[in-house]
């Protein structure tokens, strides 16, 4: 089975790896597709931007991998999300994750709401206690809810299937990257996609179907 992961970190941000050896280890690990996602605010998006686009450009010439440059904003006020996204999307950014409301840190209430409502923002990471609303506007705007094999995040799994499937909202699962013994393999996104709920044609469609759904979007095309 091919493996999907729209968000991980390089030591750009708060990773241990450089953007081409992340790349290169999930290559060697059965990805298909990685989306590096080191966090930005506003003011940081000029210095890591560019080194990803270059990099993850670079590791597609040579590896068969779709590798995509993105950003995961991460503690911004929720007014801020619609100008951070834009700005990441003009230094090139193809992928935008904004960081949830996890129940494990203390994220500013209504961010959720922020990202989902702001047309311009491509996944929620961890979002925690996802309202229904929330996963209402998820459904109603095509981003995508995160389903976290990242300890601690994790822990809220349940509660976001459960509101996903309740408003009709897409699912991933992401690892959450910061190290080469975060990245998935096909045993542990069973395991967390099973330990959340996730069974029969909604396990296919969290591991496969969405993914690929995403990566069209993105305008990248399966071979």
């Amino acid at each position: 089975m091919p493996l999907y992961d729209f968000h991980t970190h390089t030591f750009l941000s708060d990773g241990v790896l450089s953007p081409m050896e992340l790349i290169r280890r999930a290559h060697v690990q059965g990805y298909r597709a990685i989306g590096v996602t080191d966090h930005v605010g506003l003011a940081d998006q000029e210095r890591v931007i560019p080194i990803l686009v270059e990099e993850c450009q670079r590791a597609m010439s040579h590896w068969d991998i779709i590798a995509i440059p993105g950003v995961e904003i991460t503690h911004v006020p929720p007014a801020l999300i619609p100008e951070a996204a834009e700005r990441a999307r003009g230094l090139g950014a193809r992928l935008v994750v904004v960081h949830g409301q996890t129940i494990t840190e203390p994220v500013e209430p209504g961010t959720n709401k922020g990202a989902l409502a702001s047309g311009k923002v491509d996944v929620v990471a961890h979002p925690g206690l996802v309202t229904a609303e929330e996963s209402q506007l998820a459904a109603k705007n095509g981003v995508y809810l995160e389903v976290s094999a990242r300890k601690g995040h994790g822990l809220a799994n349940g509660h976001v299937v459960r509101q996903a499937q309740a408003a009709g909202a897409k699912l991933l699962l992401d690892s959450d990257a910061h190290s080469p013994e975060d990245l998935l393999s096909e045993e542990w996104v069973q395991q967390v996609a099973r330990g959340a709920g996730l069974e029969g044609e909604d396990l296919y469609a969290v591991l496969e179907a969405n993914p690929k759904k995403l990566l069209e979007k993105l305008g990248y095309r399966l071979t």
